[in-house]
């Protein structure tokens, strides 16, 4: 029987990080971001919908190109986040009541719901830099929501874009720290 110890080590071996997630989330954003200004307010929620879709697959083939084990990974920790990433897309049933009842605060579902997963990635590997992004995000979703009721599409992505920067930052000053003689004998001896 592995320590919690062991299996966050476990965990972020397998995923290497687990930066394909964040990286294709970036990505995507950046692209409703740059829908949001040209399209108008209607279209932009769509394309965001169907944007935000793509994120999962788009990081599939990222985890592939990085050699990332996220589906195929056996360690109960990436089960426990696969459970996660079930959950928050669950909220589809809360976002799609939105977009046809009230569109304008998909925006602000979206970009909430799907960092949720975040305080749950955090507490697996052990590292607060998971918190920080959910909260950023969340806090600044909500100021640019009532900020730029006008653009909300575009608002929000910009946010998130900036949530995701940050962290992916974090994320590899995390790994390479970790990669250390001094962090790696500190990971033996517990």
């Amino acid at each position: 029987m592995q320590t919690l110890t062991q299996l966050r080590a476990d965990f972020d071996e397998r995923s290497k990080g687990s930066l394909s997630l964040p990286i294709a989330g970036l990505l995507v954003w950046c692209i409703v971001g740059g829908l949001g200004i040209i399209l108008p307010p209607k279209a932009a929620v769509l394309a965001l919908v169907f944007a935000t879709g793509a994120i999962f697959p788009l990081a599939m083939a990222i985890a592939k190109l990085r050699s990332e084990q996220l589906l195929e990974n056996a360690n109960p920790l990436a089960k426990l986040m696969g459970v996660c990433v079930l959950m928050v897309n669950l909220l589809w049933a809360v976002h799609i009541p939105l977009l046809m009842r009230a569109p304008e605060f998909v925006p602000l579902s979206l970009g909430i719901a799907l960092g949720l997963h975040w305080m749950v990635y955090s507490w697996i590997i052990g590292h607060p830099l998971g918190y920080r992004h959910a909260i950023l995000r969340t806090a600044g979703l909500v100021a640019v929501w009532f900020a730029f009721p006008a653009h909300p599409v575009t608002a929000s992505a910009a946010v998130v874009v900036m949530a995701y920067a940050i962290t992916i930052v974090e994320m590899r000053m995390r790994r390479s720290a970790l990669a250390t003689p001094a962090a790696k004998l500190d990971t033996m001896r517990t």
